[in-house]
């Protein structure tokens, strides 16, 4: 897992605490803008996200062990993920341990969700989704779903976070399921 600097730490910290009571093994990327948002956008500190995960790495680790294709992973979700570390990861620029575990996912197969978070998106933006889409990586920008009918703000991050997970083979229970009308 990683976090990245864009809005929407809340989306990493929820897949954390899901991912924990699962218990699903976890490693963790905080990359430098994120440290700098998550303290700004939510009531937890850095080290107290940190301490959600297994394993934690500083983004200028390249050297780690989740930066290889011998380590076993099941997949990757970073989320949020700017527009910055989607640059990294559609162009293969791989400076920063988030973007070469991304691509470690990519070059061995594994799922790779990125959880986008920009609004507007100009035509800059779509080309990098699609050059990464073209690489493996699925593109799940948090876009709430409202047949569930939400009724707080926890319900449509919970029914997001849910979604991801499921999409990266951890089922659980926090989205609504369609029904048909």
């Amino acid at each position: 897992m990683a976090i990245t600097g864009a809005s929407g730490a809340v989306y990493g910290i929820r897949a954390l605490q899901i991912l924990r009571a699962a218990r699903v093994e976890t490693h963790l990327v905080i990359s430098a803008a994120a440290a700098l948002t998550i303290p700004q956008e939510t009531s937890w500190s850095v080290a107290q996200v940190l301490e959600l995960a297994d394993f934690t790495y500083s983004d200028s680790d390249t050297g780690a062990r989740i930066a290889s294709g011998s380590f076993s992973a099941n997949g990757m979700l970073i989320a949020p993920c700017s527009i910055k570390t989607l640059s990294a990861v559609a162009n293969s620029a791989c400076d920063t341990l988030i973007a070469r575990a991304a691509d470690v996912c990519l070059k061995e197969g594994r799922p790779l969700l990125l959880a986008v978070r920009e609004t507007p998106l100009h035509r800059g933006h779509l080309r990098l989704m699609d050059l990464a889409a073209r690489s493996g990586a699925v593109i799940f920008p948090p876009v709430p779903a409202f047949y569930g009918h939400p009724q707080t703000l926890q319900d449509v991050i919970d029914a997001s976070v849910g979604r991801m997970l499921a999409r990266l083979g951890i089922e659980n229970e926090l989205y609504p399921r369609w029904t048909g009308l």
